[in-house]
């Protein structure tokens, strides 16, 4: 998913969920999603259980999860 992509699905607002990134316009949190799908939530399933969610929510969340674990690693010499 594109940056521009994540920066229209993705918000983090300090009044908001403590700051946490969320979906925009929602108060779901990109972890709520991501905890979901750990647990063997299947999207269609989380689509209907919220519906004001889109599959491109979704996608958005790992996208946005992937991009944050992805860190340079530094190895000591």
């Amino acid at each position: 998913m594109q940056a521009h992509s994540l920066s229209d699905r993705i918000t983090a607002d300090p009044a908001i969920c403590g700051g946490r990134p969320t979906i925009t316009g929602t108060r779901m949190r990109v972890a709520d999603i991501l905890e979901m799908l750990a647990s063997g939530a299947e999207r269609a399933q989380i689509l209907s259980d919220y519906d004001y969610l889109t599959d491109e929510d979704i996608s958005a969340a790992l996208s946005y999860a992937a991009d944050a674990i992805d860190h340079q690693v530094i190895r000591a010499a």
